[in-house]
Formats: structure tokens, C-alpha cells, sequence
């Protein structure tokens, strides 16, 4: 059917929009307008400082007198330096002893929420609220005051018949003092484990129980295969972290790293030796080897967990 003259005259014509391309362009325009902010900041508060680091890492670079090139003599003078050779080891220690005990007791008390019992919401929030206030400078103000001389760990040690003296001023019990403190804030990856927990159908253990599984067998056969892709997750993260602790640290012992370097962990003397001592140069090398190191121990965590982590559907 065709219109009549008339009409074709009266129907209105359509303006033809702007080319695809062009429409393209704006949207394009508009997108890198909205990351801007995000851009500049990344520039300037990441990129920036990174590339200087690296720079500096190959100087003996001090504030006030400058610096200048010396290759790759700060990292060979790390090699013969008896303190960085103990942070090391204090970092280590901390990291191999604390970070299982820490993964341990956060999945064992998400094992215990995952039940339903009356008041279960008030109880996962106080295990989480430790580490909603995270290394605070005031958690480890009081962690100090309680586990000092005349404190109430060394009163309540008296008691039971232990030596007093206190925690902090031992080299021996200090760093354990410091798994400690790791170990009881252990809410987020309980809060992880306790979501994992919940993916894991209940059906299998109930053909489990049937088929005469125990709980132990149950545990190793159906929680930790299910669970690992989580317990991964956790193991990276909290082991990347327990390689940054700091502010704790420089609380508890003054920011010296003592008694006896038994707390001086690898972030806290990085911080003495560049704004302590103004070796900026060597503190930047420092500051790269751990990012080296952290990233090589995060590798070995993917490159073995083909063996040990099960995801579903991967046919294994």
C-alpha cells in the first residue's frame, strides 16, 4: 500500500544521528573522564612511588645529603648485616608458626558457628569484632599493658605457680607474644571459611554417615577436599600479611625491635634504617626484596595447588 502524495509531504522526516564512531568516541571520552581520579591517584600514590623505590634502591640516596648510583651494593650489603639477618629470621618464624595456628583456629570456630543454634549471629560477631579493630595502635597498647610485668597474664601465671617478669621484657616469650596477638584476631578468614562451610552440600555428609564415616573421616574426606579453593584463599592472603606486620610491633617494643631483635621483624627495621637513620637507599632495597620474595612464595602457593586444591567440576 502506498501513500498518497499528500501524506508522504505530511509524515515527518527522521534526522539521521550521529555516526556509530562518533557515538563510539563520546562514550569513550566519558569512561576515561570517570577514571580520571582513579588514574591520577594510582600515578601518583602507587606508580610513582614504585618507580621511585626502584630507583632508589640502586643509590645510597639520604634525604638531606642526596645520593648517588652505587648498583647493587645495598643488596650485598644486606647479606652481611647481623640485624637483617634477624629480622628475617623473626619474619619467618612468625610467618611459618603463625599463619597455620591462625588458619586452624579460624576454621575450627567456623566449623562451630556453622551449626544453627539460637543466638548464632550474636556469636560470630564476637569473634569478628577483633578484627574489625585490626593492628590498631591501641590494641596493641593494651595487648602490651597485659602481657607486661604486673600485668594480668603475669598475675594470672603467679597464680598457677609460673615465674613473673612478663611476657615483654622476655626474648623468648616475646614473639610468641606476637603469634598471639596474629592468632586471636582471626575473624576474616573465619568469616571466609564459615561462607565456604555453607557451598558444601549437606548431602554428602549424610551418605558419609550412613556408609559408617566418623567425624574425623568425614573431616579429611569431604570438609577440607570441599573447602580447599577457600583454605587457599586464606593461606595466600594470610601469608602475605604476616610478612606486613608493623604497627604492632613498633608498639609493643618502642619501635627498637627489642629484647634482643626478638621482635624486630623485617617492615620494622626496613622503617629504622630509611626514617630512622635516613638510609633511604638501603631501605629501598630492602623494601624490593620482600616484594621478590612475597612474590615468589605466592608462585609456589599457585604452582602446587594443582596437587592439593579441588574445584568442582575440574574432573578430580
Amino acid at each position: 500500500m502506498s501513500l498518497s502524495p499528500q501524506a508522504s509531504r505530511a509524515a515527518p522526516k527522521r534526522r539521521p544521528g550521529p555516526p556509530r564512531s562518533r557515538r563510539r568516541t563520546a562514550e569513550t571520552r566519558a569512561g576515561y573522564a570517570f577514571l580520571a581520579p582513579w588514574l591520577l591517584g594510582f600515578l601518583a600514590l602507587t606508580a610513582g612511588p614504585m618507580i621511585a623505590s626502584a630507583y632508589l634502591a640502586f643509590t645510597d640516596y639520604h634525604p638531606i645529603r642526596g645520593g648517588s648510583w652505587i648498583g647493587l651494593d645495598n643488596f650485598d650489603r644486606l647479606l652481611d648485616d647481623p640485624r637483617f639477618l634477624d629480622s628475617v629470621e623473626v619474619t619467618a618464624t612468625y610467618a611459618v608458626v603463625g599463619t597455620p595456628i591462625k588458619l586452624a583456629a579460624a576454621l575450627g570456630v567456623a566449623m562451630l558457628l556453622n551449626s544453627r543454634r539460637r543466638g548464632q549471629g550474636t556469636y560470630r560477631s564476637l569473634f569478628y569484632a577483633p578484627s574489625l579493630i585490626g593492628a590498631s595502635v591501641s590494641v596493641a597498647i593494651v595487648w602490651k599493658a597485659m602481657f607486661n610485668d604486673q600485668g594480668i597474664v603475669d598475675d594470672i601465671g603467679r597464680f598457677f605457680g609460673m615465674s613473673g617478669g612478663g611476657w615483654v621484657g622476655n626474648p623468648d616469650l616475646t614473639l610468641p607474644m606476637m603469634i598471639l596477638l596474629a592468632v586471636w584476631q582471626f575473624g576474616a578468614p573465619m568469616v571466609i571459611f564459615l561462607a565456604g562451610l555453607k557451598q558444601i552440600p549437606h548431602e554428602l555428609y549424610e551418605a558419609a554417615q550412613v556408609d559408617g564415616a566418623g567425624p574425623a573421616r568425614r573431616f579429611f574426606r569431604i570438609t577440607l577436599p570441599m573447602l580447599s579453593p577457600v583454605l587457599f584463599f586464606n593461606l595466600v592472603l594470610e601469608t602475605i600479611n604476616s610478612f606486613q606486620i608493623f604497627a604492632s610491633a613498633f608498639i609493643i617494643s618502642g619501635g627498637q625491635g627489642g629484647p634482643a631483635n626478638s621482635t624486630l621483624f623485617y617492615t620494622l627495621y626496613l622503617y629504622q634504617r630509611g626514617f630512622g637513620q635516613g638510609q633511604l637507599g638501603y631501605a629501598a632495597a630492602m623494601a624490593w626484596l620482600l616484594v621478590i620474595v612475597v612474590g615468589i612464595i605466592t608462585l609456589v602457593f599457585f604452582r602446587t595447588s594443582r596437587y592439593w586444591v579441588h574445584y568442582s567440576g575440574d574432573g578430580r
